[in-house]
C-alpha cells in the first residue's frame, strides 16, 4: 500500500469481504498508520460501523448493503460515502442520495470479481456520465492499457485492484497509471 501511494495512489479501499470485524480491524488500523501521514484516506468496503469506530475517511457500500441515508448517519457529515451502482436506473436513484461518489462498474469483465454483472464498456461509462452529477469512479477490468481510454470516457476517477497488487512493483504500476 505504501509503495501504491509513493506511486501516485490517491485513495486506499480496504475490502475484505470475510472474517469478522475482530480480524479486519488489527488490519484497518496499521492500514491507518501507514496512510495518515502521507495524507492518503483510508476508506472501508462495507463495514461502515468499523470505518466509524477506527476514525476511517469514509466507507463505500454496494446496492445490497446498508442504505445510504443510515450510512451516513453513522459516518457523518465530513466522511467519504462511495456508492456501487450497477445501471443507469441506479444512477439516477443515487442523484437523491447523500454519497460523495459513485462506484460504477465492472467496466470490463475482472478476475477480482468474477460475479460482478454485466460490464459497462466505454459507451456505458459514457452514458452515465451524461446523467450522472455526482463523481465517477470506473471500477473492473481496469489496467494501464485501457485506464487511458477509461478516464476519456468522463469519468472522474478509476479503481484498480490487481493492476497495482499483482504488479511486480506497486509503486511503478501506480505511477504509470
Amino acid at each position: 500500500v505504501r509503495q501504491a501511494v509513493q506511486g501516485g495512489a490517491t485513495l486506499v479501499q480496504l475490502r475484505e469481504k470475510h472474517g469478522p470485524d475482530s480480524q479486519v480491524r488489527p488490519l484497518a488500523r496499521r492500514l491507518l498508520e501507514v496512510l495518515r501521514p502521507l495524507q492518503v484516506p483510508l476508506i472501508m468496503n462495507d463495514r461502515v460501523e468499523l470505518a466509524r469506530d477506527i476514525g476511517a475517511a469514509g466507507a463505500h457500500i454496494g446496492q445490497d448493503d446498508m442504505h445510504p441515508e443510515q450510512a451516513r448517519g453513522l459516518l457523518g457529515p465530513d466522511a467519504i460515502l462511495g456508492l456501487t451502482v450497477k445501471n443507469l436506473d441506479q444512477i439516477r436513484q443515487a442523484e437523491n442520495l447523500d454519497v460523495d461518489y459513485l462506484g460504477v462498474g465492472p467496466v470490463f469483465p475482472s478476475a477480482t470479481k468474477p460475479d460482478a454483472g454485466e460490464p459497462w464498456g466505454l459507451s456505458g461509462l459514457a452514458e452515465a456520465r451524461k446523467i450522472a452529477s455526482k463523481p465517477l469512479v470506473a471500477i473492473g477490468g481496469i489496467g494501464l492499457e485501457n485506464a487511458r481510454q477509461i478516464m476519456c470516457s468522463g469519468v472522474d476517477g478509476i479503481a484498480v485492484v490487481s493492476a497495482i497488487c499483482s504488479a511486480p512493483s506497486p509503486r511503478e504500476a501506480a505511477k504509470q497509471l
